[in-house]
């Protein structure tokens, strides 16, 4: 099988918990995006740059040991891996980022692996990577316009991070790549923002008539629906217990794309993915409560 490529920034998680303390672990988007993807037996792939520290020495055993090929990583011993840190509250859960001068943000075009992307099954990534530096967003649009040229389908999620763009930026810039791929990734608060429509039925027009061909928008606590050309489908959320809802939008991306890919059909991708999400949220962090296959299949036929 060919592998997803997910082209972003790694980074390190400090997760708050109750008593006060931290976990580290794995995170960023692209990187949530491939191990969720790898566990639902998909191959996958990292396209990223990291420091030489120690953190960096995290991300590659966790890729290692869920099977992302690691292949197109680059580590540059100049430059830091970037770090961020999830505090959570009455209103949710909280990000603060430690990226500056990332070994990430300083990817350019010239690094960018044409032809891994040539030959992937699709190719993966984030309105974070457009935002984190001009260089990085450069990086991200040529690797699209090679998978474009190649026949090879592109999804992106925008992930819209208003701490590091003003919103008109990040929205013709967003919308620059969301025009350009095949399957669009938002979930509904961010693509209110961007979009500037309300109802999810509403957003998802919006994305169908600026170029994507499957819109899979996720709703929060109202579940999730997809859309495209044929109609709009919408399946409620899932009955779940919410601890920690940091990667539920990355593992819902993965397990969307991995279940696409294996079957062709948009309206069974979203349940298995909106499934695949409510078990995620029942944990910290956002790589450890990702199901495999599995898990998601069982609570699946369980229901």
């Amino acid at each position: 099988m060919k592998p997803v490529l997910c082209l972003g920034e790694p980074l390190i998680e400090f997760n708050q918990q109750s008593d006060g303390r931290w976990l580290q672990g794995c995170g960023g988007d692209t990187s949530n995006v491939a191990v969720a993807v790898a566990r639902q037996g998909t191959p996958s792939g990292m396209i990223a740059r990291l420091g030489s520290d120690a953190f960096a020495d995290s991300l590659f055993a966790l890729w290692q040991a869920e099977g992302v090929d690691v292949s197109h990583v680059v580590r540059d011993p100049a430059t830091p891996t970037g770090i961020y840190f999830v505090h959570h509250d009455e209103a949710g859960h909280h990000f603060s980022y430690r990226r500056a001068g990332s070994a990430a943000s300083l990817m350019r075009p010239g690094q960018v692996p044409h032809e891994a992307i040539r030959g992937a099954a699709l190719l993966h990534a984030s309105g974070i990577s457009l935002a984190i530096s001009d260089s990085a967003a450069d990086s991200v649009f040529a690797a699209i316009a090679t998978a474009r040229d190649a026949g090879v389908p592109v999804s992106f999620d925008p992930n819209l991070r208003l701490n590091l763009w003003p919103i008109e930026r990040a929205r013709a810039v967003i919308h620059a790549a969301m025009a350009l791929c095949d399957l669009a990734l938002p979930g509904l608060d961010d693509a209110r923002q961007l979009s500037g429509r309300d109802s999810p039925e509403d957003v998802a027009q919006f994305y169908l008539d600026l170029g994507a061909k499957i819109v899979a928008l996720t709703l929060g606590a109202e579940g999730a629906l997809v859309a495209t050309k044929d109609g709009i489908h919408r399946v409620p959320p899932r009955p779940t217990t919410l601890v920690d809802a940091s990667g539920a939008g990355d593992c819902f991306d993965g397990a969307f794309i991995a279940r696409w890919l294996e079957t062709g059909d948009p309206r069974q991708a979203l349940g298995y993915a909106n499934c695949a999400a409510a078990i995620s949220v029942r944990d910290y962090g956002a790589v450890a409560p990702v199901p495999r296959a599995d898990a998601v299949l069982a609570e699946l036929a369980a229901a």
